[in-house]
């Protein structure tokens, strides 16, 4: 096993495994409110993966548990995909403009502008909350511009940094489409697979994938992510939203901890 580690970075053995379990951990929470790359580029970046080679790797693992969770949900019924062809391109083309910024940009800006967005999505979902008699299974109409834009705008963010991308789309699509949790979670979970594809195969091309390393990660997050999504399903709507309120607070602490002081 040794032998092989340097096709895993130079990784020791114990770091592998660690990164693994991690994955399955982020997979779990991922599928459940999103923010699963809140745990595992930090862990990435920890053991001594470079900040560009981090951010595409984790593109690669958090695909698998994307599609995983995308599948499941989509064959509870609690995702329609011709309701949402406008957000799934704007999301697309986001998220390749963001990872050409990200590939620009440097790695310590990022990381010093994530604790205010995400305190801006825990202040948010603290403070409103959607009335019962607004959760829908389907989505009120809105614009196909508005779906574009608001896909460009998460799909940018997920291309330029990425961690908490599932956790801006449950709050953001709460508040504007006013859906039963469930099929919100539908929703982020799509979009955020699209974007993860999207940004995966822009830095593959740009030599940002840690091939061998985000596919042992890729298949312990592949199996989280199929534990949470049929948990939160079971679990139902309430149970969800206060897992959902609970990750972004402490996500929020965090890293402002980190970054700010």
């Amino acid at each position: 096993m040794d032998s092989l580690l340097p096709l895993f970075e130079n990784l020791s053995l114990q770091h592998l495994l660690i990164l693994m379990v991690v994955a399955f951990i982020a997979g779990f929470i991922d599928a459940i409110a999103g923010g699963g790359g809140l745990i595992t580029i930090p862990a990435l970046l920890t053991v001594g993966i470079a900040p560009h080679l981090s951010l595409g790797t984790n593109k690669l693992a958090a695909s698998f548990g994307s599609l995983t969770a995308t599948i499941t949900f989509y064959r509870q019924g609690l995702f329609e995909p011709k309701q949402w062809q406008s957000a799934a391109l704007g999301t697309l083309i986001g998220a390749i403009a963001g990872t050409l910024i990200a590939h620009i940009l440097e790695a310590s800006f990022i990381a010093k502008a994530l604790p205010l967005m995400i305190i801006s999505t825990a202040i948010y979902t603290l403070l409103v909350r959607p009335s019962s008699q607004h959760d829908h299974d389907k989505a009120p109409k809105k614009s196909a511009f508005f779906q574009l834009s608001h896909g460009i705008v998460l799909g940018g963010y997920d291309g330029v940094a990425g961690p908490g991308t599932g956790a801006f789309w449950t709050a953001s699509a709460l508040h504007f489409y006013r859906l039963k949790m469930l099929n919100v979670l539908g929703l982020a979970r799509t979009m955020n697979f699209i974007s993860n594809a999207a940004s995966l195969t822009t830095f593959a091309l740009l030599g940002h994938v840690a091939w061998l390393l985000g596919i042992a990660m890729g298949s312990t997050l592949m199996l989280g992510a199929w534990c949470g999504a049929h948990s939160a399903i079971r679990m139902g709507n309430e149970w969800v939203r206060r897992v959902f309120v609970a990750l972004v607070i402490v996500i929020s602490l965090r890293l402002a901890w980190q970054h700010w002081v």
